[in-house]
């Protein structure tokens, strides 16, 4: 798994390639963690455009910045997921925590509340 950090407005992204699991999930709750703290923000987008599978380890990292995201009253999201992580994020129910947007821009403004559809 690589991660790539950027900061747009109050926005945190983050852009992940590869696999989402146990042997990578702890890894990029520690990373979420530390680029939010330096790099500040109320929001996260996750890119997930080059994420190839996601376990629920990835799931329970999700969950667990949903609710960090929401104690400090931002939003968070995910953006560009493939058909089969898309699958994923419904069928576990994360779809109800963290909408999903087909590109980042949509995601963008999700997080900073402007008008845009989530899937």
């Amino acid at each position: 798994m690589e991660l790539k950090f950027k900061r747009k407005n109050k926005t945190l992204i983050i852009q992940i390639s590869g696999e989402i699991d146990h042997h990578t999930a702890a890894e990029l709750r520690r990373q979420t963690e530390s680029a939010l703290e330096q790099m500040g923000g109320r929001n996260i987008i996750f890119g997930f455009q080059e994420v190839t599978f996601m376990d629920s380890s990835g799931i329970g990292v999700m969950i667990g910045r949903y609710k960090q995201i929401q104690s400090l009253g931002g939003r968070i999201a995910i953006a560009c997921p493939n058909e089969k992580i898309e699958e994923i994020i419904r069928l576990s129910g994360l779809s109800r925590l963290l909408p999903s947007f087909p590109t980042l821009n949509e995601a963008i403004a999700y997080a900073e509340g402007r008008e845009s559809d989530a899937v």
